[in-house]
């Protein structure tokens, strides 16, 4: 339950913070600041200059973020039903039941999974593969509603970085579908799904959720993870896969880019796709194993 902040040219930690909860998601704001939350306090926090700062919360778990870049204001989602937008100018350096720095509450019909923002184009995926897009100068109703075009939970949401073409979603079928924000037919035709992140082990064939997306902030190319431990690079718009990277040592639940893509960051660790590992586990024992008298 922390959060922590490196220089990776160094190799090194600079800062690292606690949370109370477990930290679901985090986005990096104009200058030395950054934002996260939690699963269980649904505190958003402002982190700048090393400090902790508190925004607010939700009444349930907060489950995504993004930062509206030109305002600085950080945009939260949560099982709740609701997006928030916070004012980290307002925010208290100590955590009480006072304090809140909320901008504006927009109700949603659905838990928030996933929410991307590029320019003022927020995009929101929600429980039932249900997807909202907003323009966040005017945030009363969504511009668009649509449901997603993967049969299966959405996994991941990334914009594309071109402020104007669309947005690729994922699922824990193994599939990536990329969609465009032009509703007109023509546009809506240019849409498309396709496979990836299998593996065929023994003959069989073996799907694996595919839990991340990253955009190329230069190239709009795009990254996918996995897990199936795999990173793969495409080329949405001639629909090809550019490379894919050494297998890694277990599932990868995240990735991302850095700000001008020479870096690409990958987090492996245990996904839970295959519920318990197996385990012996050793009880001390008292004397409920003593036969009862009488």
């Amino acid at each position: 339950m922390t959060m922590r902040f490196y220089d990776v040219a160094a190799n090194e930690q600079k800062a690292r913070f606690n949370h109370r909860a477990v930290v679901l998601a985090c986005a990096l704001g104009e200058g030395p600041r950054a934002f996260g939350e939690g699963l269980i306090m649904e505190y958003a926090n402002s982190i700048s200059r090393w400090g902790m700062m508190y925004l607010g919360s939700h009444s349930n778990a907060l489950s995504a973020m993004s930062i509206a870049r030109e305002q600085n204001t950080p945009i939260t989602g949560s099982w709740d039903l609701s997006l928030k937008f916070w004012d980290p100018c307002a925010a208290a350096s100590t955590l009480n039941a006072n304090t809140d720095t909320t901008i504006s509450t927009h109700a949603l019909p659905e838990h928030v999974y996933h929410l991307d923002l590029i320019n003022n184009t927020l995009v929101v995926g929600m429980a039932s593969r249900l997807f909202h897009i907003y323009d966040i100068r005017k945030m009363g109703e969504p511009v668009q509603t649509r449901e997603s075009s993967l049969k299966f939970m959405t996994r991941s949401l990334a914009c594309m970085v071109d402020g104007k073409g669309g947005y690729a979603i994922s699922s824990v079928e193994g599939r990536i579908g990329v969609e465009y924000f032009d509703p007109s037919p023509e546009v809506q035709d240019q849409k498309y799904a396709f496979k990836c992140h299998r593996q065929t082990i023994d003959d069989v064939d073996h799907v694996w959720p595919v839990n991340a997306l990253a955009f190329h902030p230069v190239y709009d190319t795009f990254a996918s993870v996995g897990s199936d431990g795999t990173v793969s690079i495409w080329d949405y718009k001639v629909k090809k896969q550019l490379r894919q990277h050494p297998k890694y040592s277990g599932p990868i639940p995240s990735v991302t880019f850095n700000c001008d893509g020479t870096r690409l960051a990958v987090g492996v660790s245990y996904t839970w796709d295959d519920g318990e590992r197996p385990a012996v586990w050793v009880c001390r024992m008292g004397d409920e194993v003593k036969p009862r008298q009488g």
